[in-house]
Formats: C-alpha cells, sequence, structure tokens
C-alpha cells in the first residue's frame, strides 16, 4: 500500500521552489525536519511533494496521519501497521527495518501529538541516528536535532506590478480573468493557499468580481468546499482545530486580540487582554505560545532602538482573527475587550501628544504611523456609551497635532463632526474638541463651520475661566482674518494670544506658535516687527526639535525677506523652512513652500523682484474666488502669490 492511498492525485504545488529545494536538501542529512507554518499553508502538501519526487519505490514512505484519530499511545502503533510488522515489534527492531529499506516516516499533522510524536521520534533516532523523519505541524517538535522549515502565505503581487504565487494559484483554479481582480481576492485572503482554494470553490456560484467585493467587505470569510479532511472545508474549520489544543488562557488571549486590526506591541497586548482571569505578567508568555503555535505572526524582532530596546511586534491574521471575534461574541467579552482597546488607544495618543510637544516630533509621529490601524479603528467604531464616546473624543483631541500640524485636517473634521454630538456636554475634553473642530475649518478657510464652532468654544472657555482656550481661539480667528485678507484684525487677535502665558504646554499652538503666526501677518507691513515677533517666537519655544514651530517661523522670515528686499536670504529661509516641514509633513505647506521657493529661485536668477513688497502680500491668504471646494491652509494657489 502506498502512502498516500487516502489522498488521491497530487495537486500543483505553486509558489514553494525555495522550500522545496530546502526540504529536499535537508532529507540528505541525519536529521529530523519539521515543516511548520499556519492553518492551511499547505504543510502536507509540500511535504508530499517531496517526497513522492524522493521515493524509489511506491512504498519508500510511511506515513503517520496523527489528527485522524489516533490516541498519544498510538503513533508507534500505526507505524509499525504502515511497515507491516507485528504489533510487538519492538522499536529497535522497526528503526532498523526503515533503515535497512530506506524508508521516509512522515509523522502528519502533528499537533494533536506532539509530545507522544516528539518522544517517539526521540527513540527511533536513538536506535538508528541515520532515519530520515518528516513531520509537519503548527509548532515544533522541540528537539534539538530538530530543523525546522517555516511556511509563510504565499506572495500576492512581487513588486513593480508582478504576481506573485497566490495569483498564480487562483489564476490556475479560474482560467482567463482581470489581474485586478486577482490580486484583490488573493489580497483580501492574505496569500492563504486553503483559503484561496476555498475561494475558487465559490466561482461556481458567483462571478469573481462578486467574490472580491464579498471578500473585500469587513466580517468573517464564510468560504468552504470539499476536502478529504472536515478540519480543511473552511478556515472557520482550520483554526477550530488549532484553538481546541490551546490552553485557556491562551484561547482568551487569542479571542480579546481580535479586536486589534494591526500589527501590536506586547503592551497593547496587555492592555487589550488582561483581565481577573488573564493576569498582565501572563500577556507575554501566551503571545509567544500562539506564535510558536502558528496562530500569531511576529513581524518584527526585539530590536535595539536609540534608547530602550524596542519591543517585538506581532499580528493576528485575519482568519484568525475572524475565529477570535466570534470567540469573544460567544464568551460575551466583545464589549469589555473593545472598551480596553479604546482606553489603550487613548493612552497611546496621549503619550503621543506629550512627545510632540517634547523634543521628538518625529517620534510622536512615527508612533502615530506605527498605531495607524488602531486609532482609526478606535475613532471610528461606534461607542459603546457616554463613557466610551468619551475615550473616543479624547483620542480625537490628543491628535490635534496630526490633524493641525501633520496635513491631515479633513480627516481630523471628519471624526470630531461624528463623535462631538456624541459626547457628554460641558466637559474640558468636549470644549477642546469644539476649539479644535473650528481651528481645523479655519485652516481649510470654512468660516461657516469655524465661526459656530469657535463661539461655542468661547464660551465654554469664559465660563470655565480658561485663559488657555481663550487664547487658542483668538489665534483661530486671526488664522480666520488672515484669509479675509484683514491684517489689522489678524495682528489685533494674535496680540490678544501672546499676551496670555500658557498653563497646559502639551495642547494646541502655544504663544509661541501665535508670535510666529503675527510674524507672517506682518511680514508685508512692518519688517521691524515682522522679525521682532520672529525672535520672540524663536525664544518661546519648548524644545530646539520643534520642527513644526521652526518651519513657521522660517516661512515668515522668507516671508519678511521677500517683501523688504533680501531675495537670497528668502530663499535660504524657505528652503531651510521646507527641508523642516519634511521631517514632519503636511503636504499642503511642502506643496505652497516649494512653489514660493521656485519663484525666489528665478527671482535671485533673473534679479527681478519675486513679489512687489507692501500690502498685496497679503493675497498669500486669498482664496480664489473661481473654482469649488476649499483650499488648505498653506495651497498651493496662495503661495504661488
Amino acid at each position: 500500500m502506498t502512502a498516500w492511498a487516502d489522498h488521491g492525485p497530487l495537486p500543483g504545488v505553486v509558489g514553494r521552489a525555495a522550500e522545496h529545494e530546502l526540504v529536499a536538501g535537508l532529507l540528505d542529512r541525519a536529521a529530523p525536519v519539521t515543516l511548520t507554518g499556519p492553518a492551511g499553508v499547505g504543510k502536507s502538501l509540500l511535504a508530499r511533494a517531496v517526497l513522492e519526487e524522493r521515493r524509489p519505490g511506491p512504498d519508500a514512505v510511511l506515513r503517520i496521519p496523527c489528527w485522524d484519530g489516533l490516541t498519544a499511545a498510538e503513533p508507534a502503533g500505526a507505524l509499525r501497521a504502515a511497515a507491516g510488522l507485528p504489533p510487538e515489534t519492538p522499536l529497535t527492531a522497526l528503526a532498523a527495518h526503515c533503515r535497512a529499506r530506506r524508508l521516509v516516516i512522515l509523522l502528519d499533522d502533528c499537533d494533536p501529538l506532539l509530545e507522544p510524536c516528539a518522544q517517539l521520534v526521540r527513540r527511533l533516532l536513538r536506535a538508528e541516528p541515520a532515519l530520515r523523519i518528516v513531520a509537519t505541524a503548527r509548532r515544533p517538535l522541540g528537539l534539538a536535532t530538530e530543523r525546522v522549515v517555516r511556511l509563510a502565505p504565499l506572495a500576492v503581487t512581487l513588486g513593480e506590478g508582478v504576481a506573485g504565487p497566490a495569483v498564480e494559484l487562483l489564476a490556475a483554479r479560474t482560467g482567463p480573468a482581470a489581474p485586478e481582480l486577482l490580486v484583490a481576492v488573493c489580497r483580501a485572503l492574505e496569500g492563504c493557499p486553503l483559503a484561496i482554494g476555498l475561494a475558487a470553490h465559490q466561482l461556481d456560484r458567483m462571478p469573481l468580481a462578486a467574490l472580491a467585493a464579498h471578500l473585500d467587505a469587513e466580517g468573517p470569510l464564510h468560504c468552504t468546499g470539499p476536502s478529504r479532511t472536515a478540519r480543511h472545508t473552511s478556515l472557520h474549520a482550520a483554526h477550530a482545530a488549532g484553538y481546541a489544543l490551546c490552553s485557556p488562557l491562551d484561547r482568551r488571549v487569542w479571542a480579546r486580540l481580535s479586536v486589534l486590526p494591526g500589527d501590536f506591541d506586547p503592551w497593547l497586548a496587555e492592555c487589550v487582554c488582561a483581565s481577573s482571569d488573564v493576569p498582565a505578567a501572563a500577556v507575554g508568555a501566551a503571545l509567544e505560545r500562539l506564535r510558536t503555535a502558528s496562530v500569531l505572526e511576529r513581524v518584527r524582532d526585539p530590536a535595539p532602538g536609540p534608547g530602550p530596546e524596542l519591543p517585538p511586534r506581532y499580528r493576528l491574521p485575519r482568519a484568525a482573527r475572524d475565529f477570535g471575534r466570534a470567540r469573544l461574541r460567544e464568551a460575551g467579552d466583545e464589549a469589555g475587550a473593545l472598551r480596553r482597546f479604546r482606553q489603550a488607544c487613548a493612552a497611546l495618543a496621549a503619550e503621543a501628544q506629550i512627545t510632540w510637544q517634547g523634543a521628538g516630533q518625529q517620534l510622536a509621529v512615527r508612533l502615530v504611523e506605527d498605531e495607524q490601524h488602531h486609532l482609526d479603528a478606535a475613532l471610528t467604531r461606534p461607542p459603546l456609551d457616554a463613557d466610551d464616546a468619551q475615550s473616543a473624543l479624547e483620542i480625537a483631541v490628543s491628535l490635534w497635532f496630526q490633524w493641525a500640524a501633520c496635513g491631515y485636517r479633513r480627516e481630523g473634521r471628519a471624526h470630531l463632526d461624528r463623535l462631538l454630538p456624541r459626547s457628554p456636554e460641558d466637559t474640558a475634553v468636549r470644549a477642546r474638541a469644539l476649539w479644535l473642530a473650528g481651528y481645523l475649518a479655519a485652516q481649510e478657510n470654512a468660516p461657516a463651520a469655524a465661526e459656530p464652532l469657535l463661539d461655542r468654544a468661547w464660551a465654554s472657555a469664559v465660563m470655565h475661566a480658561d485663559a488657555d482656550g481663550l487664547a487658542r481661539i483668538a489665534h483661530a480667528h486671526a488664522v480666520l482674518a488672515l484669509y479675509r485678507e484683514d491684517a489689522t484684525a489678524a495682528v489685533t487677535c494674535l496680540e490678544e494670544a501672546v499676551r496670555h502665558s500658557s498653563r497646559d504646554p502639551w495642547f494646541g499652538p502655544g504663544p509661541a506658535h501665535s508670535w510666529a503666526l503675527l510674524a507672517i501677518a506682518l511680514a508685508p507691513l512692518d519688517a521691524a516687527r515682522a522679525r521682532a515677533a520672529a525672535r520672540r517666537a524663536w525664544d518661546s519655544r519648548h524644545s530646539d526639535g520643534d520642527f513644526w514651530l521652526h518651519s513657521t517661523i522660517l516661512y515668515a522670515r522668507a516671508l519678511i525677506e521677500r517683501a523688504h528686499g533680501d531675495p537670497a536670504a528668502a530663499l535660504r529661509a524657505c528652503r531651510t523652512a521646507l527641508v523642516a516641514k519634511k521631517l514632519i509633513g503636511d503636504p499642503l505647506f511642502i506643496a505652497g513652500a516649494r512653489t514660493m521657493l521656485a519663484g525666489l529661485r528665478r527671482g535671485v536668477r533673473t534679479g527681478a523682484p519675486s513679489a512687489v513688497p507692501g500690502a498685496a502680500e497679503t493675497r498669500w491668504w486669498h482664496r480664489p474666488r473661481s473654482g469649488g471646494g476649499h483650499r488648505g491652509f498653506f495651497s498651493r494657489a496662495r503661495m504661488g502669490r
């Protein structure tokens, strides 16, 4: 009897040439080889392909299917039966029999019998060290001499628009099809071969475009299809088989991690998973056990950083996340996990805000970028109640610098417009949110939206005697005045703003930014006062790493020199402003600075003035009346004037 009598014809193995060669080479050495990887990645299929290529005769492979009803005491007996030996044959004789006939032992799907299989391999190799043994499992056997080959999902694309092996596998099942649809399906399935095969079965009842749209939508992947084993008829069944082998604590951690849409570090995992039944100190070890079991992927190993060592980062693939979310709902634990998730995101956003106003604006931007998936989810998922809505609003307010300074004004306004109606009335967070929404609208030159919000923020600031809030409101009104080309009103508002000494240095543009904006407002009118305001802005800074402030001051200096006759100095200041701003972003500022830089270069090269000095310089703030839509705070149209 052959090893594959219950398998049928071998399908093509796509995208595994390197792994195939590696496993074949390892089989020539006296060491057990274990193929590991997540559910449905094709471990058994690759093992079969390698061994069928190598076997000299029909009985050269002894396959023991460990997930097919064997108990812990039965792997050795199953191996004797496969070799055609009596049940009482000693293991030493069994090992000698396999060695003499050059048989390869395949312990397939070892997961439910991992320790018995490991013990069997140890005893066989103790008797015959040169035996060739291959195992497949979601985790290694844990042997000292074991050679582990980990299989990852298939690549969807190879860069430069080249389709990867995942697309090749799906195309083999679908025939000619639009490449973008094949890529969309494979990307939604994250390159999992089992998932791709199951999805291909759905094409009997829906076109490829409908399948791509279905898989791209949020929600679990409900693809099913025929399979030789029950656990491979769906992704749900495949993960259920692995879930059953986890400890109760690891199951709870798996389920709670499902609320995290992106990759995460141990701290965030602890925040979401820790509760009365999961100690925080136990979460880190659970993450490593789930990674070893191929449930989690580790997308970043621990690495040295400029300060403390960077922690590892993990990711729960979509199918495992879908399965865990279903278990979380069944346990009635979803609301608690979601609440802890939003509170953790509020802490992350607060940390980023403090980092921004300190010496680490680039670090703050990096922190937000690393956690963008989680922050977006915490801002957009519907709040559970008023307290949960307050946590979401705290996140939006703490991220004021991302919206106002890094160029994401429209996104910030959308979040605030959605969250403000849900938040409790008359709280400090709501007052800040009202100001922030008005400030972002002012930066986008939307006075009809900005002024009512700023009026409500003013009423709250007066009620609570919030001098910082009044200064921020004056700063926002100055932005609106500059857009109206009302330099007098802008200067008045900014002089009011800079008279306040900020008691809270962590939120919003403080006095230093008001001084910088005052320098911009005065630039075409009074060079001496404008230069003095720019110096006060620099002297009022919190740190030398405030690139937002630095770029604004440099821009003000460029405007001053352009308006008052030193194009070369204006060129140097504008160039440096652009360099400083690129460190933290804001596409509108960068585009506008580049436009002004090009005009200054032309003026220096030709010796002609780049602009006529005087009050007409206020047209920098002018929004052209033709053309629809609001233009941004530092738009290209304005900067080129």
